[in-house]
């Protein structure tokens, strides 16, 4: 929606509320024309429902309002004597039209200082769930959400199976652009396989500010960038356009950020000139092709001794393609049983058969890559045939301008003839430590700056699905953390103590407060 659509709609919900609720406001006391103003008429209405006025921020803030505006209908005609279920139901499902019948067919006395507390089990029960999943939504859109890896693109630093507290707070947390959606999910409600959200209206982009930029070398949740598939690991077959806010999550590395100038060289990554030191904790790895001889290597040993998760094993011919990091291959190579191992890269020049970003007439393949800019906010690009494939995408999906090409190397914007274009955010290059086991923006391209989610920072739990019982969990990943150098330490020991010391004050509180 453009800015003029946003104050006409804003107009127009001020003028139902006001044609719905002036005399209502008049009963409570008040002036018609205080039922008009914007913000000011909420927080008058705060006060005719007896409810403090820092709710009216909840009213401001996307999918929290679609959460309170129905307890506000519910709150209103409670104001005024109609408490029974019927009623409840009724101002509900009438999406706060029951008001009108409150304001222009009943002649029910306002009740000034009425009781707050729910006639009933149930509605004691109703409120307070309504209330946990206020909370919550606000934690998870604005401060720390959960998340799972379901890949191996970062094995070694991060494993399948570990689950992530993601901070919102350090890059800042983004408003929602979707400004109509399902509390607490994503894309999806579970059990019904429905979409989660609708897609219009849809509300500008808008950071609140973190206290740190994301930096080369940061893992980072993002949305994927050309993700159309309706729901991610079900139904890739389903193609649907989705928000920006409601795209796949994704897990990478940044390996570039705004203003590098990036290179895959053999499958390393060179930034600015320069090889990308990785940190401690972080393992690039690659396949390589083993040959035994005929001699057969133990699988046990290959997964156990030498942390093999991926790979094929052909030990009759005693030839084997492994998936591990350069420390266990070095160690591998050393095994009196291995005779030759060469790590497998395709040679430069050597197209894949998809292709790679943005397409394979620049001759490039994953493994040798670039160079490519990786463009930044008041950047000047020419528009010529080569910069328009490389940052045409840029501009037509995630800057929304019309870009067309009039004739060789002439091109028009917004339909105004052009030479240059002048990038509006910042750009991101994620790839995954597993280089060979990562689709990454070797294949599709730039992140954006508005699609970045947040920065993992806490590993809570870790299972492994090929094992079971107790032996599922790896004791040695939970409560630890992402980032860091050196060993992981885990933090459950204090977690739990903590949580013992504050059990044993609740129950300290208690006991004092029956004695």
């Amino acid at each position: 929606m453009t800015l003029i659509q946003w104050i006409l709609f804003i107009g127009l919900v001020q003028i139902i509320h006001f044609a719905g609720t002036w005399k209502l406001y008049q009963r409570a006391g008040r002036s018609a024309w205080e039922a008009i103003v914007p913000v000011y008429n909420a927080i008058v209405l705060m006060k005719i429902i007896n409810r403090p006025k820092w709710w009216v921020i909840l009213l401001f803030i996307p999918v929290i309002n679609l959460l309170m505006f129905p307890v506000i209908w519910v709150e209103l005609a409670r104001s005024f004597g109609h408490n029974s279920t019927k009623d409840t139901w009724l101002a509900i499902l009438s999406l706060g039209f029951y008001n009108f019948y409150l304001n222009y067919f009943c002649e029910d006395k306002y009740i000034e200082n009425r009781s707050l507390k729910p006639r009933s089990e149930a509605g004691e029960w109703i409120s307070s769930i309504v209330f946990a999943i206020v909370a919550a939504t606000i934690v998870h859109t604005y401060f720390f959400q959960p998340f799972v890896i379901p890949t191996s693109s970062l094995e070694k630093s991060l494993l399948v199976g570990d689950y992530l507290i993601v901070s919102k707070l350090h890059y800042g947390a983004r408003t929602p652009m979707t400004a109509v959606s399902f509390p607490m999910v994503h894309d999806t409600i579970p059990l019904i396989n429905s979409r989660s959200y609708a897609k219009k209206p849809q509300l500008p982009y808008f950071r609140i500010p973190g206290f740190e930029n994301v930096e080369r070398n940061d893992i980072v949740v993002f949305n994927w960038p050309v993700d159309t598939v309706q729901q991610f690991f079900k139904r890739p077959d389903r193609k649907i356009r989705k928000p920006i806010d409601k795209k796949s999550n994704y897990v990478k590395r940044a390996v570039g950020v705004a203003g590098d100038s990036l290179s895959v060289v053999d499958g390393y990554v060179y930034i600015n000139g320069v090889q990308t030191q990785l940190p401690s904790r972080a393992k690039t790895q690659f396949y390589y092709t083993v040959n035994t001889g005929g001699q057969a290597l133990s699988q046990r040993s290959i997964v156990d001794r030498y942390g093999v998760k991926e790979g094929f094993f052909d030990s009759n011919l005693g030839v084997y393609k492994l998936n591990m990091d350069e420390e266990n291959a070095k160690a591998l190579s050393n095994n009196p049983k291995v005779k030759s191992m060469e790590r497998d890269i395709k040679p430069k020049g050597e197209l894949e058969p998809n292709g790679v970003f943005p397409n394979n007439s620049f001759g490039w393949n994953s493994d040798n890559y670039g160079p490519i800019y990786i463009p930044r906010r008041g950047d000047i690009i020419e528009l010529n045939s080569e910069n328009v494939a490389l940052y045409g995408r840029i501009i037509r999906e995630f800057e929304k301008h019309d870009l067309k090409r009039i004739s060789e190397n002439n091109y028009s914007v917004d339909g105004s003839p052009t030479k240059t274009y002048q990038i509006e955010q910042d750009y991101y290059w994620m790839m995954g430590d597993n280089r060979q086991r990562s689709e990454d923006s070797r294949y599709w391209g730039f992140v954006p700056e508005d699609h970045i989610v947040g920065k993992p920072v806490f590993i809570f739990m870790s299972l492994d699905k090929d094992k079971s019982g107790l032996d599922k969990i790896r004791w040695d990943r939970v409560f630890t953390t992402v980032s860091g150098e050196g060993e992981r330490q885990s933090y459950l020991v204090y977690f739990l103590v903590a949580l013992a010391l504050y059990q044993g004050f609740v129950f300290y509180r208690k006991r004092k407060k029956k004695d």
